[in-house]
């Protein structure tokens, strides 16, 4: 079994890379094969909607054309059983990085059949991450589970499966005195960081182990 987690935040070791290195380690626990890959590495962009993967009977059809640091990607997932994607809430919203990924991962299998249909060449268990530095209610109130549903369906429509798991009022800088943030409450966050974030750590460990099994 292949599982591989992508990290959408340009940071490869805080709050995001650190659950999906969680969630690996529970995958490997039972003996998966495991990679994480750092987006902000890559080069490449978002879909420049040349529609090569539309195109009736074309050497492209439900392939993504780019043959850019994707093209490679996208064969190791078409390979793994697997695939968790990290990233951090950046305006409600998934960060730029991971949006040009899933816009690229996605439109290629989306065939524009009545009624659509997906391309994916099989099922693939997959598992969304997020790491936002406001609480749970506040971000229900801000529309964030708006954007996180939608993932959820397109991803579930794509590879047939999808799962998610929210981490709440992370501690986003090392050291608040060098930063503006009289926004938020140090003491508070410094309690989150010590009680509750190693809970999510376990949450998205216990996730890696349940996507190696069978359903």
């Amino acid at each position: 079994m292949k599982v591989i987690a992508f990290n959408g935040s340009p940071r490869k070791k805080c709050n995001t890379a650190t659950l999906l290195k969680s969630a690996l380690e529970g995958a490997e626990s039972q003996g998966a094969e495991t990679e994480l890959i750092h987006l902000y590495e890559l080069n490449y962009k978002g879909c420049k909607s040349c529609f090569a993967c539309k195109e009736r009977d074309g050497k492209s059809y439900g392939k993504c054309k780019p043959n850019d640091d994707l093209k490679r990607l996208f064969e190791e997932i078409e390979k793994s059983d697997a695939i968790f994607l990290g990233s951090p809430v950046y305006f409600g919203t998934i960060s730029g990085q991971m949006k040009s990924f899933i816009e690229r991962l996605l439109f290629q299998y989306y065939a524009y059949t009545e009624p659509p249909q997906s391309l994916a060449p099989k099922n693939i268990k997959t598992g969304f991450i997020y790491t936002m530095n406001v609480h749970e209610e506040r971000a229900k109130k801000s529309g964030y589970n708006v954007h996180f549903e939608n993932n959820q369906r397109f991803f579930k429509f794509i590879f047939g499966h999808s799962k998610s798991l929210f981490s709440h009022d992370t501690y986003q800088f090392k050291d608040y005195s060098r930063v503006v943030a009289d926004l938020f409450d140090l003491e508070y966050k410094s309690k989150i960081r010590k009680e509750v974030f190693p809970e999510d750590c376990k949450k998205a460990y216990e996730l890696g182990i349940k996507f190696t099994q069978k359903e």
